[in-house]
């Protein structure tokens, strides 16, 4: 879960300027991806499966190692919405159902910082069932998007957290809508939120 920083504080009390220091994708516990799988015994396999290591339309297997598995085994725990070589701090952002971000190389698992680690690459992974982190105002995915909600985690920081209470820390506020420029939030905004994109302004309020 993300930190932010205040980016600064008008000379009222309200609003206060933050900037959500959320990566564009985040890795999440344990996601380093496995070794690609061989084909299901059956011999079926959906259009793209084995071709490339966790490619669009792609399933992983659930756990600690992550494995790519045809989307129709019983195996299969998320899919993949988007791949993107790189490193998701230098590469585009995961599309916004994005639930967690796996970060591979076309060749599987591989230590950090050795060869065969290099091309890097991510893939922005959607559960094919409920929970969802990454929906809005669920509390967790590797985006903030209009619908997520905040909790204050210390001085000039914020973190996301699921506006139903059902996190560690209770939201504070609800970010209700994205716009181009700041001076584009409703007048009742106390809280503006960096979220990048087009629209790279959240308008928040206090819950």
């Amino acid at each position: 879960m993300g930190k932010c920083r205040v980016a600064g504080v008008s000379r009222a009390l309200l609003p206060v300027v933050v900037a959500v220091c959320l990566s564009a994708c985040r890795q999440p516990a344990g996601g380093a991806a496995g070794a690609p799988s061989g084909r299901p015994q059956d011999g079926t396999a959906p259009s793209g499966y084995g071709m490339e290591f966790l490619g669009p339309a792609d399933c992983s297997s659930r756990g600690q190692v992550f494995r790519e598995v045809s989307c129709g085994s019983e195996r299969a725990g998320a899919r993949v919405l988007a791949r993107h070589t790189g490193t998701p701090s230098d590469g585009p952002a995961c599309p916004p159902p994005t639930d967690f971000v796996l970060h591979i190389s076309p060749g599987g698992a591989a230590p950090s910082g050795s060869p065969a680690a290099a091309p890097r690459g991510y893939a922005c992974m959607r559960n094919l069932e409920s929970p969802h982190p990454g929906d809005p105002g669920q509390g967790g995915g590797p985006l903030t998007v209009v619908g997520d909600c905040v909790h204050s985690f210390r001085e000039s920081e914020v973190r996301e957290t699921a506006c139903d209470g059902s996190g560690e820390r209770p939201p504070e506020f609800e970010i209700g809508s994205a716009v181009a420029r700041r001076a584009l939030c409703p007048d009742t905004t106390d809280l503006y939120v960096h979220l990048g994109g087009d629209m790279p302004v959240g308008c928040a309020h206090r819950m």
